[in-house]
């Protein structure tokens, strides 16, 4: 849930992020992994951001990896072979303070290789800073502040100050999750708006995929059969689909740390429901 909310920001934010990282405002267009190699390559966790000039990789970390130098090492290895007169910078972003070493490793050496790429601690980072941008202010209860339920009063009250509604909702549903993180659920839904989260298309989008999927097989399925039985029992299947993805979201949300109350205020099913998706096996 927090490598999405991430991928989502860079991906709907990219130039607030450029503006950020690169010190200027750079329009950047992302960079399918698959583009580097057939072979999978962690897609999961890792952005990709391209413009004429640079290339963007980007990891955001909950908690350090002992892999991280060689993971940069492969990725910078199969960039150059693919865009060799790129510009490439790598910057991993840990999310959360710790006293591991790691963070604060930023090359990767062997007996004749030497890799180097950014860390940026985010409880290091001003909040001053990170509030410049709207694509930032999610990640502002992260950076460092004595008081994080104070600075997710003032980013709140950013939030409510943008005028487009989908910016409004989708930061709001972004802030909620990443504060998530270092706050109690109950302080986050006593600040945020859970109406703006609800109906935030971060989440509409995932039940919306499950629901079109299923409606476009039950109508094809339904148009084959070339009989009004056929039809009904797509849809029947479209509505089970549907609701089967959302309580796949529910329960992601949950093991992520979001309540039972919130989760069921987002997805918009009852407290028991949720409840009860909570004891089920993942």
């Amino acid at each position: 849930m927090f490598d999405n909310t991430c991928k989502f920001l860079v991906e709907n934010f990219s130039e607030d992020f450029s503006n950020w990282l690169l010190g200027k405002r750079v329009k950047l267009t992302e960079l399918e992994s698959t583009e580097l190699s057939s072979q999978p390559i962690r897609a999961d966790a890792v952005m990709l951001l391209q413009s004429e000039e640079i290339i963007l990789h980007l990891e955001f970390q909950t908690r350090p990896d002992p892999t991280m130098g060689f993971r940069m090492l492969d990725y910078a290895i199969r960039i150059y072979r693919k865009f060799p007169n790129k510009q490439l910078r790598q910057i991993v972003i840990y999310l959360l303070p710790t006293n591991s070493r790691m963070v604060y490793e930023t090359t990767f050496v062997t007996a004749n290789t030497r890799h180097e790429f950014e860390v940026i601690r985010l409880w290091e980072q001003s909040p001053e800073v990170l509030q410049q941008w709207l694509g930032l202010l999610p990640l502002t209860v992260l950076a460092k502040t004595a008081e994080p339920e104070a600075m997710l009063r003032q980013v709140a009250q950013q939030i409510e100050q943008i005028e487009d509604q989908t910016q409004q909702r989708n930061l709001a549903s972004s802030t909620a999750i990443l504060a998530g993180l270092v706050l109690e659920q109950e302080i986050i839904e006593r600040v945020l708006r859970s109406d703006m989260m609800r109906e935030s298309s971060m989440y509409q989008a995932i039940l919306a995929e499950g629901e079109a999927k299923g409606k476009a097989e039950g109508k094809a399925e339904g148009k084959a059969e070339g009989k009004a039985e056929g039809r009904a029992e797509g849809e029947a299947k479209a509505r089970a689909e549907a609701e089967a993805r959302m309580r796949q979201v529910a329960q992601n949300m949950l093991r992520s740390g979001i309540s039972i109350e919130m989760t069921a205020q987002l997805i918009g099913l009852t407290v028991a429901e949720v409840a009860a998706l909570q004891e089920q096996p993942s």
